[in-house]
């Protein structure tokens, strides 16, 4: 069942909160409040197909835009995106439209975006000659892109478990033989909860099969680009044909970068300078490009946004796991995945406060052992032996080296007199001689 709040209309589950977080507007069973209608947008108060009840607008994109529905009969709480009646005059956006639901629904991952339906309603609010649309789960949060602009800089442990599930998401992709070739903050969403984020992938809709994967025909002509100038890989850059699933990790490590960082690592005025430097730059590292980043981060964006393809991380997991043993993490990307950022935080931190295995040993203090003036005579054969020195540790027993090995220590105190006498007797007939 559900709840709606009347000034919004947001719906909620009925056992979720009696107010609006909101509003503070006061809930009511859905099925008693009335459709309310917009004069600006003829779908706002529409039932598509007779089973999708359109009740506000989410998000207005390029390609379409987001409702919040409601599904009929099952009571569920759904978003629908339809087409932009322009976008819908080319077959080619039409078409993707279709990949990206078809994709998303035969990927079917926890991580991913779960496609309902897709369809076209024939005559539509406004349109004679109908309406495509896309049926999907509704989630509840913000894209990482808002969480970017806000923030400017994200918080290391949310970085790791998000790096950490956006990788199981595309590793699954990769492996059924899909590139997705558009990863950019706008395309990764995340649903809040009490332990952290859970990260959805969305947009499939400029997804690339590899060889051997290729299904329905072929969007683009050899040559040109697909994916967002700021987090698309040089070789995407290039329009290669031979494209893989490392396009991905590039844009994944460009993705980091600009959390970590404040900035995506190629700026340029136009799209065409962007792809130039991509091309022919190399990225700043992130400590010369903030000065209180992470010096961990350094070697590890440098290697997932290596140019050539075979100096990268070679999956999104091994970036990922990168990631999270530089901050001293145990475990791979799928134990951080699903820790709550507050333990990734303790875990980080016990890290860093821990001395490294790999540390310098700390020098003891040195000490001459001394011999005793109550000590036993030497043997005669050590009357002559060069005397020892020995090491030692605070609290170790001042016995510790055997005074066999240590003849000095027995020596009686009248040879040490005579000794003494006998330089002193040298150094006075030196002197008058010289006289």
């Amino acid at each position: 069942m559900l709840n709606a709040c009347p000034k919004c209309q947001r719906t909620f589950p009925a056992e979720d909160a009696g107010f609006c977080p909101v509003d503070a507007t006061k809930l009511v069973p859905v099925e008693s409040l009335p459709l309310a209608k917009d004069a600006n947008d003829p779908f706002v108060g529409h039932t598509i197909v007779g089973k999708y009840e359109l009740r506000r607008v989410v998000a207005d994109g390029g390609m379409g835009r987001v409702y919040e529905a409601r599904q009929l009969p099952e009571q569920r709480r759904i978003a629908v995106k339809i087409l932009h009646a322009d976008v819908a005059e080319d077959p080619v956006n039409i078409e993707r439209f279709r990949r990206e639901a078809e994709t998303s629904r035969a990927l079917d991952h926890t991580h991913i975006v779960d496609v309902i339906d897709f369809a076209q309603e024939v005559p539509a609010p406004g349109r004679a000659g109908g309406a495509w649309y896309l049926a999907m789960e509704y989630l509840d949060g913000e894209e990482l892109r808002a969480l970017i602009d806000r923030e400017k800089i994200i918080p290391m442990p949310r970085v790791v478990r998000m790096m950490s599930q956006a990788a199981i998401a595309l590793d699954g992709a990769h492996a059924s033989g899909a590139v997705h070739r558009d990863m950019k903050p706008d395309n990764i969403f995340l649903v809040r909860s009490g332990v952290g984020d859970l990260v959805k992938i969305l947009d499939f809709g400029s997804v690339k099969f590899t060889k051997g994967q290729d299904r329905g025909q072929k969007l683009t002509v050899m040559g040109t680009t697909i994916g967002s100038p700021f987090y698309m890989s040089p070789e995407q850059a290039q329009g290669l044909p031979d494209l893989d699933h490392r396009a991905d990790v590039w844009a994944l490590g460009a993705i980091l970068y600009e959390m970590t960082v404040g900035k995506v690592p190629f700026q340029a005025p136009s799209g065409p300078q962007i792809l130039f430097k991509i091309l022919s730059d190399e990225p700043m590292p992130p400590t010369f490009a903030k000065d209180d980043a992470p010096p961990q981060l350094d070697d590890i964006v440098t290697k997932a946004l290596a140019k050539k393809r075979d100096l990268r991380y070679q999956s999104c997991s091994a970036l990922a796991d990168a990631l999270g043993h530089a901050f001293g993490l145990q475990g791979t990307h799928r134990d951080w995945a699903v820790t709550s950022e507050r333990d990734l935080e303790k875990k980080m931190h016990a890290a860093s406060a821990a001395p490294s295995p790999h540390a310098a040993p700390v020098m003891q203090p040195m000490a001459m052992a001394f011999p005793s003036a109550n000590a036993a005579p030497a043997p005669a054969s050590h009357a002559a032996a060069t005397p020892q020195f020995a090491m030692y540790s605070p609290g170790a027993s001042s016995n510790s080296i055997p005074d066999d090995y240590n003849p000095i220590k027995k020596a009686p105190v009248v040879l040490y007199a005579a000794i003494g006498l006998l330089m002193l007797a040298l150094a006075i007939v030196s002197y008058f001689a010289l006289r």
